[in-house]
């Protein structure tokens, strides 16, 4: 069983992830953002790294998924291989971050890299609103994160809901988390935990 967990920057996916790890006792997959050599280039000059950053992050989701779907226990995912394309790519190249070449060779190195692998079996979507986003970004502290534009998460939160309304690759659960403090609160995290469990039994 494979569990992904999606959202934008800052809406909890990390914590999400080792939270229900240790809850359901599955092993946790996270995204390799600190040892991400291009990140902090970025947001310092986005249209200069935009590319070399969707690169790195496309050829490390695609090892990852590929290891997750040869391992013969379950898994909880920080963040998919498709929000790389729907929603960081397709935007840099809307703002002008992303020049129309480069993205249509990104889209076709990430359309190749799809054919091979296998949507995960239930994927959970993260909502929070721009001041939810702010607040945990700020937060955590990332001194590459300071400098990210209101505008750029909210062009993101357009393009999540988008991909999510079409979304048709398997199970989803939407969860809203503005209203949801599952790293305070037990009783948020155990709604979440049995709405896996609602949709997960729903597989068979």
């Amino acid at each position: 069983m494979h569990i992904a967990i999606v959202g934008n920057i800052g809406a909890g996916k990390t914590t999400l992830t080792e939270l229900l790890s240790k809850h359901l006792g599955w092993e946790a997959q996270y995204e390799a953002v600190d040892h991400n050599p291009y990140l902090e280039d970025f947001y310092n000059d986005m249209k200069r790294w935009s590319f070399n950053l969707q690169i790195y992050f496309l050829n490390s989701r695609f090892n990852q998924i590929k290891e997750i779907q040869g391992l013969d226990h379950h898994v909880i995912q920080d963040r998919t291989i498709y929000e790389d394309a729907y929603i960081f790519a397709e935007n840099l190249n809307e703002m002008g971050l992303m020049t129309e070449r480069d993205y249509e060779n990104y889209r076709s190195i990430f359309d190749n890299m799809t054919s091979f692998i296998r949507p995960p079996d239930l994927l959970i979507y993260l909502k929070a609103s721009i001041p939810t986003l702010v607040s945990n970004i700020q937060k955590r502290g990332r001194d590459y994160e300071a400098g990210i534009r209101l505008d750029y998460l909210s062009k993101l939160n357009d393009k999540y809901k988008k991909w999510i309304d079409n979304y048709k690759e398997g199970k989803l659960l939407v969860l809203d988390k503005d209203n949801l403090d599952f790293s305070n609160n037990p009783e948020d995290l155990g709604f979440i935990i049995e709405s896996i469990e609602r949709e997960i039994h729903g597989l068979f």
